[in-house]
């Protein structure tokens, strides 16, 4: 079927006509989709915990007349929708947020808190989820509405958890390819920091691979008046994180991708007191894998000699891998360019190299499924020619402050996806 599917795609005019009759259907649509989308991000949830986010899109699913398996995976669903014989395609959303209180000061503002390593913990969709949802629901709307041009088969997923990269592996270990099909092609996108309207895709690698990096210190307490009695982990840590860098900046060839950040370091009670531990955690980000062998060693070298240095106990140390590179299809992205070129002109552009982030939609990817996973501009212009005048960075996804604009992002969205499917599946 996959072959069938990458031969000849839509001509130009097609995609005029085709993108007409989307932008007329989200012209009665939109309002519906906005406010899903400030529902959504006014009441985000963390992985495996977005039962009321996934109990939402499935309604919306089901209304739309596509057949909803529920609790794949955990949390997440499968939504069907058959029409004729043709290929399988997947359409991928996450439905996830993230550990960490909104500042945006919009007025739909989330001020949920969910438990996060056992301790409660503000939420936000600072990530953009909430933009996919919105726009998966808007594609899924227009595919349906304009069925008498295509055939196949719809497979939508909503996804638990794709910022912890687990659940892409447990819809899979749930059986979703051997339960509802294993798709001919496979379709998601994600939104940032970019100019709002804009596309840009490229084939090949397009993410990074990640490691989680956990590393617990450990030491011999005291009173914060006798240092002289103690081992202090507070020390090995703040050493660890300086000398880390190192791994980077002097074993690393300058031109290889790859990084190492400690966003979290959690340690003591009280400032007049030593502790007896010190837990650290960050990221690894490379896409070499002799790279990322290199800096993995070096991590474990660096945490294990400040340990020494101390006198201390060896420390822990955990660097489990997370999402590996997502690699799109080569002859998926070459049959979707054109539509996206002669849909959106200048504002799709083939991106100049693969983002530093990670995402485990190349599970799926690995899993056998040839793949287009492309970003989304998201923020207004007037918001970026105000930043650039006043010599300032936006707030780019898991910032606090991180807040695109819905129109026209989830609109974007919705053409992109709606015009990729239609140039796979249509008769």
């Amino acid at each position: 079927m996959l072959a069938t599917a990458a031969q000849a795609g839509s001509k130009p005019a097609d995609v005029a006509r085709q993108k007409a009759q989307i932008d007329a259907g989200l012209d009665k649509a939109y309002g519906r989709l906005d406010a899903l989308y400030k529902d959504i991000h006014e009441h985000p949830e963390l992985g495996f915990q977005e039962t009321r986010t996934a109990a939402r899109l499935a309604a919306e699913m089901r209304n739309l007349g596509f057949e909803v398996t529920e609790h794949v995976g955990g949390t997440g669903i499968v939504a069907i929708f058959k029409n004729g014989p043709g290929p399988l395609v997947m359409v991928r959303t996450e439905m996830d947020a993230l550990p960490l209180e909104e500042k945006t000061g919009l007025p739909y503002a989330s001020h949920v808190i969910q438990t996060y390593n056992g301790k409660p913990t503000p939420v936000d969709h600072a990530c953009g989820h909430d933009i996919h949802m919105a726009a998966w629901v808007g594609a899924a709307q227009q595919l349906v509405a304009m069925k008498g041009q295509w055939r196949g088969t719809l497979m939508f997923i909503g996804q638990p958890s794709e910022e912890t990269v687990g659940g892409a592996r447990a819809m899979l270990k749930d059986g979703l390819f051997t339960r509802f099909g294993k798709p001919d092609i496979g379709f998601a996108q994600h939104v940032g920091n970019g100019l709002a309207g804009t596309i840009s895709y490229k084939a090949g690698v397009n993410s990074s691979a990640s490691n989680e990096l956990v590393v617990t210190f450990h030491g011999r307490g005291a009173h914060g008046s006798r240092p002289q009695v103690s081992i202090d982990p507070v020390m090995e840590a703040a050493r660890f994180v300086v000398d880390v860098q190192t791994v980077i900046s002097r074993e690393k060839d300058p031109a290889a991708f790859g990084v190492v950040g400690v966003g979290s370091i959690q340690a003591g009670s009280a400032g007049n007191i030593i502790p007896d531990t010190a837990i650290l955690r960050g990221t690894i980000r490379t896409y070499d894998a002799d790279v990322r062998a290199h800096i993995l060693e070096g991590v474990r070298r660096t945490a294990n000699a400040v340990a020494a240095m101390s006198g201390a106990p060896a420390p822990e140390i955990d660097l489990r891998a997370g999402g590996e590179a997502v690699i799109n299809d080569n002859a998926v992205t070459a049959r979707t360019a054109p539509v996206f070129k002669a849909a959106f002109a200048d504002k799709a552009q083939v991106s100049p190299g693969a983002g530093s982030a990670s995402e485990d939609y190349s599970e799926f990817i690995n899993a056998g499924v040839p793949s287009l996973f492309w970003g989304l501009g998201g923020y207004d212009p007037k918001v970026i020619a105000e930043a650039q005048a006043k010599g300032e960075i936006l707030p780019s996804n898991h910032s606090p402050q991180f807040a695109p604009a819905p129109e026209p992002a989830i609109r974007t969205g919705v053409e992109a996806m709606t015009l990729a499917v239609l140039n796979v599946m249509g008769k």
